[in-house]
């Protein structure tokens, strides 16, 4: 069986399921995908994805705001913390820093990216949840606010892992978890799959980041949360184990972190 650890089922298209998710999770256990993480990425859609996966054991959530998101709410601490009490969320995020469309000179946009990273790690100390955290052309930052905030006493993962071996060394000494999307399937993804080699057996977790990312050999098509397993087929190949022992493995990983 299978967890995908990082999903965005609100914003998957259920067409070809009648619109209807508990269609899609009949045929997504025809797959052998037995849980999933339904991860927040604004305010404003968040109840909404909430609603969404409402009454579905195999589907957990998280409360948080993705970085790129400038334009609407910017929850408290205290709003963060009041929100996964109520909903249930298993986990804070995903946050985090991306500077990848920032300007050189936008000290604000930095600037109110890392009080919401610092935000969500405060929020995710005071429940005592891991943190999801999205990291995007901002190693050493990520790297020093996870230090500084002591982001290590509750854990989290970097999910949809794109850096280099120093970066996921450095973040696993902190207590946190490397996932790997689809992305490692890319052909020319070789510092990822070079991470994938070496990352400790207990420590990895894989996901889609579905409806995003979709691995080979739906590259190009929408992303669903059962592809996982081509996630699994690619960290199997490069690991030298069966997909079993990947999918094993993952599952228990990410059952030690979200404490399912």
């Amino acid at each position: 069986m299978f967890i995908d650890s990082h999903c965005h089922l609100d914003r998957v298209d259920l067409v070809p399921y009648g619109n209807e998710i508990s269609a899609f999770l009949d045929e997504a256990k025809k797959d052998q995908l037995d849980h999933m993480l339904c991860v927040s990425i604004n305010w404003e859609d968040y109840p909404a994805m909430c609603g969404l996966v409402a009454n579905h054991s195999q589907i957990s959530i998280s409360v948080g705001v993705h970085p790129n998101e400038i334009e609407g709410h910017d929850p408290s601490v205290q709003e963060l913390v009041d929100a996964a009490i109520k909903d249930g969320a298993v986990a804070i995020g995903e946050t985090g820093l991306d500077y990848f469309r920032l300007d050189d000179t936008d000290t604000e946009g930095v600037d109110i990216q890392r009080k919401r990273f610092s935000a969500h790690i405060q929020a995710a100390k005071q429940l005592n949840k891991p943190i999801i955290v999205h990291t995007r052309s901002a190693k050493e930052d990520t790297l020093a606010l996870i230090r500084d905030e002591a982001a290590g006493e509750t854990g989290g993962v970097l999910h949809c892992f794109t850096e280099d071996w120093d970066m996921a060394k450095r973040a696993l000494d902190m207590n946190f978890y490397i996932s790997f999307s689809g992305i490692v399937t890319f052909k020319n993804a070789k510092q990822i799959q070079e991470v994938a080699k070496k990352v400790p057996a207990d420590r990895f977790l894989i996901e889609t980041d579905s409806p995003y990312l979709a691995p080979v050999p739906m590259r190009g098509k929408q992303n669903y949360p059962n592809y996982v397993r081509y996630v699994a087929d690619k960290m199997a190949e490069l690991r030298g184990v069966s997909v079993n022992n990947i999918a094993d493995v993952s599952c228990r990983n990410y059952n030690d972190l979200f404490n399912r």
